[in-house]
């Protein structure tokens, strides 16, 4: 049970209630989207279904780290999600862990991948979890060190058995995320770019199991 967890009164709706928390940085919060959806409205918008009542909460903070995430994510999880409902979360982090600031990495790669072991395995013994894995952007250094992150929280997620999604090889053969990013801030994408990552979302297994079990039902 979560601590604190609310318990509000379910609506009169028979379909199950799903809600889900998505965590991380700004991509998650889908900064440089005109449309200011990203790509976790459009994932979840993809999933529209008269079976089930969908709820999402997007808890992206610009320039969130995976240790900040680490710190906050229960207790944010904690009000929104009751026990009455069938809850769920996305994580998405890793690139600014990558930054660095007077020749210091925000987060070495080493402790980057012991935070999402620590914040994987608590959620995981409460909800269904997935994982998201750094998108490219327009910076070389940035770049190889999100592909080399990317593969040890694959690596994590096969050994905790959460589901992973690699998003930095298709994206930077995305010419349209690629083009994008450089031309927003040389880091986030407009509209199309978010669109493209979320077509990644909503063709992945993992995530389509989750409303594929319900449509079912």
């Amino acid at each position: 049970m979560l601590p604190s967890a609310i318990k509000d009164n379910p609506m009169e709706d028979s379909r199950r209630d799903i809600r889900i928390c998505f965590f991380g940085d700004s991509f998650v919060a889908g900064t440089g989207d005109p449309t200011y959806l990203g790509w976790t409205g459009r994932a979840c918008a993809a999933m529209t279904s008269p079976h089930y009542s969908l709820s999402y909460y997007n808890l992206g903070i610009r320039g969130n780290t995976s240790e900040q995430i680490e710190v906050r994510w229960l207790a944010e999880a904690s009000l929104r999600l009751p026990e009455h409902s069938d809850n769920r979360i996305v994580f998405s982090f890793g690139t600014n862990d990558n930054r660095v600031e007077e020749g210091l990495r925000f987060v070495e790669q080493a402790e980057s991948v012991l935070c999402a072991r620590r914040i994987l395995t608590q959620a995981k013994a409460m909800f269904p979890v997935l994982l998201v894995g750094p998108p490219p952007i327009a910076d070389d250094l940035m770049n190889r060190r999100a592909q080399l992150l990317s593969k040890a929280y694959a690596q994590l997620c096969a050994e905790l058995k959460v589901p992973y999604l690699e998003t930095y090889q298709p994206l930077l053969e995305n010419a349209l995320w690629m083009q994008e990013v450089a031309a927003v801030d040389g880091s986030h994408p407009a509209a199309s770019g978010y669109l493209a990552l979320a077509q990644l979302v909503t063709d992945w297994p993992a995530w389509q199991n989750w409303f594929e079990q319900e449509e079912a039902a």
